[in-house]
């Protein structure tokens, strides 16, 4: 699966990409509104720790197993239903804060769809617990995910060159 670097940059770059060319909502994309992209697209990953301090108390939780609950399109849900709640209160900012987690959650989803070449996401979750995945990666592909993590980030640094000159601000 991708390793945990490819969900944060890869959240991160399309929140970034459309805060810069795409949005009229400027003032609600900050730079936070960034990290928490970067921070929604790793938390379906939750489930590896919780699991792991539950277990250190004795309570062993099947249901938050690695690629369950958290790998559904119902734990994005959540978090863009309250997005859509907060928008409709006229509380924008939060809203988006809601929403690009939302984003982030389901981009992890569907790179680990496509790219893990084990195990599947439950898509149809609660509904079902089908597992489906694309596996179009097989064998050995640690190198592969190093190779994109180190791709995605001097893509993404070189961009931010190019459109905000960051190394104004070394």
């Amino acid at each position: 699966m991708p390793f945990a670097v490819t969900h944060v940059l890869t959240s991160i770059i399309c929140v970034d990409l459309y805060r810069d060319y795409f949005t009229k909502h400027k003032k609600h994309f900050t730079l936070f509104t960034i990290l928490i992209a970067g921070i929604g697209g790793l938390l379906p990953d939750i489930d590896v720790p919780l699991s792991w301090g539950l277990s250190k108390f004795g309570i062993t939780a099947t249901w938050l197993a690695h690629r369950t609950v958290t790998h559904t399109p119902v734990f994005a849900l959540l978090f863009l239903i309250l997005g859509i709640i907060l928008w409709c209160d006229k509380k924008q900012k939060l809203a988006i804060l809601f929403l690009v987690v939302a984003f982030g959650i389901l981009l992890h989803i569907f790179l680990d769809l496509v790219l893990s070449p084990e195990g599947s996401i439950m898509l149809l979750w609660p509904f079902s617990t089908a597992d489906f995945s694309l596996g179009l990666l097989t064998g050995a592909v640690s190198g592969f995910y190093a190779a994109l993590d180190a791709i995605l980030l001097l893509a993404w640094l070189t961009h931010e060159e190019i459109k905000h000159k960051i190394k104004d601000f070394i």
